[in-house]
Parts: structure tokens; sequence; C-alpha cells
């Protein structure tokens, strides 16, 4: 008789938090209120893709079910939670890049996003164990996003919802830490729905200005940690705690030195004051910031460093979910088990259990056990998964990659 493996040498159930996915925008049509299908006939004659390189067999991976699945399949994921990444109709560019609509906007660009919800579902419901969609809503009406909300609940999409972020020059929307929008929050916590945001929302409009670009990219990544802290300080977790908010594709390595820092902010608030700024008239939360973190937070550390690994104390271990943001080119795919031996090289196996695949599970709903048997034939193992990368794959973008590469090489040049 063979020996049955044990559940800490059984391969890791891999669930990447993070993937990108959307209809053509042909395929949104269908899934329009009637009303606005003259209009959107009107618009897509008109639509031209700004992004023409991405035209082609990279754009399938968005919708073609069977290819998305052979390709995560080969990177060795079995579950992914879906964030937009196509043209909804009415918008100008994909949702992912675009800002919060502007008020001669909302009409059309609701439409559209309740179109892609609505496409969502179908799509999930294909491969309901392995897909958890998430949701979109905008905050220009409190009441609209209430009732687009249920419909998300109604639809059944597992990822929740993405919750908008204003950027500081979307002045038409009030911040997140708003008492107007505790209607709202109530709505996501009655349907236990989690909250998420994801790098790139909240950026302001640099123009076409020299450095727009790169500046967006430098900034992409903390400029969505003010919604984090807005909806910490604001105490909308403490209003509301049963609430589940993820920031995804934003690493975690930040949060420590941040919490400590709005911890001593809440210190001073407790004392009244920090040098000339006076606290007296405000309003405190009960707990330091660190406290609502722990309980209400996550952090989709997608592609992660080795860097963002070893804060895992900190956040909380149970808190960190792995990505590889497929279909992105600044993701880890084709190359994830790299980036999981790069990234978990040293760390307990129990604990990149729990950020592979668990921690998903949990916080999305996934069934870890109708996920088991495929995890087992693709065979993301612990004993691989531990081996030392000592190798940089030669032709990633993945920034993570690109970072230990030229670490390694300024490391090499020291020592000779």
């Amino acid at each position: 008789m063979g020996c049955k493996m044990s559940k800490n040498d059984a391969p890791y159930i891999v669930i990447t938090g993070d993937t990108h996915g959307g209809a053509s925008k042909d395929a949104y049509r269908d899934y329009l209120d009637p009303e606005f299908r003259e209009e959107f006939d009107a618009w897509r004659g008109g639509y031209r893709n700004p992004s023409q390189q991405h035209v082609g067999s990279k754009k399938a991976k968005n919708w073609d079910s069977a290819l998305r699945t052979r390709e995560l399949e080969s990177d060795g994921v079995v579950g992914e939670v879906i964030f937009p990444n196509t043209v909804p109709p009415f918008y100008d560019t994909a949702f992912h890049v675009a800002p919060p609509p502007k008020p001669e906007q909302y009409r059309l660009w609701r439409a559209g996003t309740r179109a892609h919800n609505r496409w969502l579902a179908d799509f999930c419901a294909e491969q309901p164990e392995r897909r958890a969609g998430i949701g979109l809503i905008h905050l220009n009406d409190v009441d609209d996003a209430i009732e687009d909300v249920r419909e998300i609940a109604k639809l059944g999409l597992g990822g929740g919802v993405l919750l908008p972020l204003p950027a500081l020059d979307d002045v038409h929307l009030k911040p997140l830490n708003w008492d107007g929008y505790d209607r709202l929050w109530a709505v996501i916590q009655e349907h236990g729905l989690v909250m998420n945001q994801h790098s790139g929302q909240g950026c302001p409009d640099y123009g076409d200005h020299q450095g727009a670009d790169a500046l967006w990219v430098f900034e992409m990544t903390f400029m969505v940690q003010r919604g984090y802290c807005q909806l910490i300080m604001g105490g909308v977790f403490e209003r509301f705690p049963e609430l589940r908010f993820i920031l995804t594709e934003s690493g975690c390595a930040w949060a420590p030195p941040l919490l400590r820092r709005l911890d001593g902010i809440h210190m001073s608030q407790k004392m009244g004051a920090t040098g000339e700024v006076d606290f007296s008239k405000s309003k405190v939360l009960a707990e330091p910031p660190s406290f609502y973190a722990r309980r209400n937070c996550w952090y989709g550390a997608s592609f992660p460093s080795t860097r963002d690994i070893e804060g895992r104390d900190y956040v909380g271990v149970d808190r960190i979910l792995w990505g590889n943001d497929y279909p992105h080119y600044e993701g880890c795919y084709p190359y994830s088990r790299e980036n999981m031996r790069l990234a978990f090289e040293g760390v307990d196996r129990k604990e990149v259990r729990m950020m592979l695949g668990e921690n998903a599970a949990k916080l999305y709903g996934f069934d870890l056990e109708a996920l088991r048997p495929r995890a087992e034939e693709i065979g993301i193992t612990p004993e691989m998964v531990a081996t030392r990368l000592e190798e940089i794959p030669s032709d990633t973008t993945c920034h993570t990659f690109l970072i230990e590469k030229m670490e390694r090489q300024q490391a090499a040049a020291a020592a000779s």
C-alpha cells in the first residue's frame, strides 16, 4: 500500500486574487437595458480603440472562456477573482483606467457598467467554482449605487463590488469619509459583499505634459491607498464592523509604516493636539487605526516581492492574497511559478498555502474541495515553491522580477 500524502505535502490550491476580464464591445449590446441600444449603436459606430497594440489575440483572453482557463491552468491557477479590463458601452477607454464619470457622462456610463455586471455574471456562471466576478458601481448618486449593489448581490457576483475612489480633481464627488455614504455601506454590509479597490484608482489627470504617463505608473499604487486611509480614519469600519475591504495590486510592504503613522496621529487626536494642530473638536476613533485594518482589511499583493511577504506578521498572514494579474503584461503571468519561488522562499508551508489560495477562498467564498482535484493534477507542490529562483525570466516586464534582477546585479557588482 502506498503512503497517503499529508496535507502539508499536498499541492497548493492556487487562487489568483487579481485577474482582469470583460466582454467585447459588441457582446455588451444584449446586456444593455433596451432603451440604451439605439444610443449604443451610434456610439459603437464611431468608437475606435485608442490602444491598437492590444487589438488581436490578447483581447480574447478577456472573454474566451476556454482560452482563459487553459492559460490560467498552465500558470498553475485554478481559481480567479475578476476585475474589469475591457471598454464598457459609452466609455472612452477601458474601465480600469477610466476616471469616475462626470455628471454629463453618468447616465450612459452607468448603463454601460450595469451591462458589464450582467455579462460578468453569465461569464462566471460558466465556471462558478473557479470564478468570482467583481461588480461595478458609481458614487454620483447614492440611491443609484445602492440599487446597483443590490443587483450585484442578486446576480451572485462573488467578488463583491469595485468601490470607486474619487481623485483629488474629481470635485463633483465626495471623498469616502463622507457620512452621506453610510446608507451605501449599510447595504454592502447587509449583503456581505467584499469592497474592492485596485491600483490605478484615484489618480489625478496630469494631461499630456512630460512625465504624465510615468507619474501615473509611479503613483498608481500609493494614490489608491487614500481610499484605505479614508475608510479607516473616517470611521467607516467602526460604524460598520462587518465590512470587508481589500486593496489589490498595491503590495502590502507599505502597510506597516503607514499604519504606525496613522496610529501616531490617532494618539495625537486623543491628546487633543499635535504641535499647533488642534484636534480638540475632532471625532476620534475608539480604537487605533491598526485595529480596524487588522479586522476589516485585506491585501491583494499581486506578484509580490519578498518585502511584501516580510510584512505578513504585522498585517496578518491571513490577510494577504497572491495574484498574477492575468492577462496584463506587467503581471507575473506566464511566470507565476517563478514569482511564487521568489516571494515565498523560506516561508512556512502553512503560511504559503494560506496566501496562495486559502485566504482568497475564505474572503470570496471559493470551495476549496471543488478546486482540489484539478489543483492536484496541476501540481504546484510545496517543494517546487520552496526551490530558490536562481534565474529571473529574461523576457518578463513584471516590475517585481525587474527590480530583483537589478538588485542582484548591484549586489554582484559590489561583491566583485
